[in-house]
């Protein structure tokens, strides 16, 4: 008999898969992407020193008044562009993307995307 495992098992298993090919330098961080069902986080990490060298969520107390109404892909969009925005602060210009197991669609995608229109190059 086979076992049927959840979706998020199996995404974590891709996940595992990804990360064991890519790695975030100091030159070219990591932009992992995580997803709930309600809320998107994303980070721009060094793997090499272990730390994060920014973050935006949509929980974030900068895009909570932006937020009001808007979809889920919009959410996602707003969050791309924020953390854009402090990624080129902090003086980061090229990252590697890790999609973090989901596939590249809909709100990822959205993600993605509009860090690229504010400026981050992957």
């Amino acid at each position: 008999m086979f076992r049927k495992e959840s979706r998020n098992l199996l995404r974590k298993k891709r996940h595992l898969r990804i990360r064991s090919r890519i790695s975030g330098t100091a030159d070219q961080p990591r932009l992992n992407v995580f997803r709930s069902s309600r809320q998107i986080y994303a980070q721009v990490i060094d793997d090499h020193s272990g730390t994060t060298v920014v973050s935006a969520s949509s929980l974030d107390p900068e895009l909570t008044g932006k937020l009001e109404g808007l979809n889920k892909k919009e959410k996602a969009k707003q969050v791309g562009e924020l953390l854009a925005k402090r990624a080129l602060e902090k003086g980061v210009v090229t990252v590697i993307f890790d999609r973090g197991g989901y596939r590249f669609h809909g709100r990822v995608k959205a993600l993605a995307d509009a860090a690229r229109e504010a400026g981050l190059k992957f």
